[in-house]
């Protein structure tokens, strides 16, 4: 039974909150925390097929571009489509969105099982992206919606662990369906019409009432520039060993690839850790915790990059990937504190589309500062110092030290 109260009350940093409607609990938290996980499964299950999708289609022309960017495609309409999501999601509402983007989902994910050129692959991977955009969104709007206070830093920081560990597990998942075919792996997208089921039935449209107010309501700038601008950087920053601890792990003379898979399934349990400890953390205030999660960064990212062996890489990476396993919800808290119920979708679009920018980009510029200053293990090292001098900043003009409690 529906309670007729919502959970957890607003605070005076929301000045126009949903109307009290009904209590959200676990249920609607897994609900929203697995639908969360569809970005991430469009992004790293295609990894182990990329030399398979080249062998397959040789003969296509420009095949060494098109390959690649059935993996990228996807992170690139995130980005872009993201605010435009949270525009809709703010005039029409969360659930009918979110509803359609699952659906939109599973058709397009699919599509390769029957696609048999190269290029309408490709393009079936704009409409998952497209389709990521606003899942993405519509998930995480709705957890600031049904929570609030120390339940929603709990549930933002249970987004971010379970997406590090959904990011190592379909990883493993997609090469070993992988080894049965190039098209298996492409039926894991069918499992978002499953999960929209018990959407449909369990999640509710909070505050329909103010949808009308929505396009009355800027979205203000200045309040959300800030953030939106260090997530950019905290994505590349995030993303840098995910895509990247691989290639330093075989340029220490590793070729076992259980080893090398070991290596960043370690890194994915210290971003979850990182993330679960937020819930606990949060106390310390938005400032504070960004200086930790730069500093971890800081430290990680630049044993790494002068590591002569793999124990000492991957020591590097837990710290890094601690660090930011406590970045991404400290930086999306920053983002929607003080927005109102109207606000919430757009700014919480903007975030994300940040973020996914940050993640398109990671690999462009490692690649040019690893081409710049002769090795990966120096640019890694650069991005390590940069994330000193973000923690200088922080700590010279970051945020007011408040607690983390929305």
């Amino acid at each position: 039974m529906e309670n007729t109260q919502l959970k957890g009350t607003e605070t005076s940093n929301e000045t126009s909150g949903p109307a009290p409607s009904r209590t959200a609990g676990r249920l609607q938290a897994t609900l929203l925390v697995a639908g969360s996980c569809m970005p991430v499964l469009g992004a790293v299950l295609l990894a182990p097929i990329l030399p398979t999708l080249n062998q397959a289609f040789a003969d296509t022309p420009g095949v060494a571009i098109l390959v690649p960017l059935t993996l990228t495609l996807p992170a690139l309409f995130v980005a872009l489509f993201s605010p435009l999501a949270g525009y809709v999601a703010d005039r029409l509402g969360r659930k009918q969105l979110l509803v359609v983007a699952m659906l939109a989902y599973a058709a397009f994910g699919t599509a390769p099982l029957w696609l048999t050129t190269l290029e309408s692959i490709a393009m079936s991977r704009v409409g998952v992206g497209i389709a990521e955009a606003a899942i993405m969104t519509c998930c995480t709007t709705l957890i600031t919606d049904y929570y609030s206070g120390e339940q929603r830093n709990k549930y933002l920081g249970l987004q971010t662990m379970v997406s590090a560990l959904a990011a190592t597990a379909f990883f493993a998942l997609g090469g070993a369906l992988g080894s049965i075919g190039w098209r298996t792996p492409f039926w894991l997208y069918a499992v978002s019409a499953v999960i929209v089921i018990p959407m449909v039935f369990k999640l509710w449209e909070p505050a329909k009432s103010q949808r009308t107010t929505a396009a009355k309501t800027p979205v203000p700038w200045r309040q959300i520039g800030a953030p939106a601008a260090v997530t950019l950087f905290g994505g590349v920053v995030f993303y840098a060993l995910i895509v990247h601890l691989p290639y330093v792990i075989t340029g220490l003379g590793v070729g076992d690839a259980a080893l090398i898979g070991l290596a960043a399934a370690i890194a994915s349990l210290a971003t979850a850790a990182g993330a679960i400890s937020f819930r606990y953390l949060a106390k310390l205030g938005t400032r504070n915790l960004l200086a930790l999660a730069f500093g971890l960064a800081a430290v990680g990212l630049s044993l790494v990059s002068v590591a002569g062996n793999v124990p000492l890489a991957i020591a590097g990476a837990v710290i890094a990937s601690a660090g930011t396993g406590v970045l991404l919800p400290t930086l999306l808290t920053w983002a929607v504190n003080g927005l109102e119920f109207q606000q919430r979708g757009r700014g919480t679009g903007i975030w994300t589309g940040t973020l996914f920018i940050g993640q398109f980009l990671t690999p462009i510029v490692l690649g040019v500062a690893a081409a710049a200053l002769g090795s990966l293990g120096f640019a890694l090292g650069a991005l390590g110092i940069a994330c000193a001098v973000a923690l200088l900043a922080v700590l010279i003009r970051g945020p007011r030290t408040v607690p983390v409690n929305l």
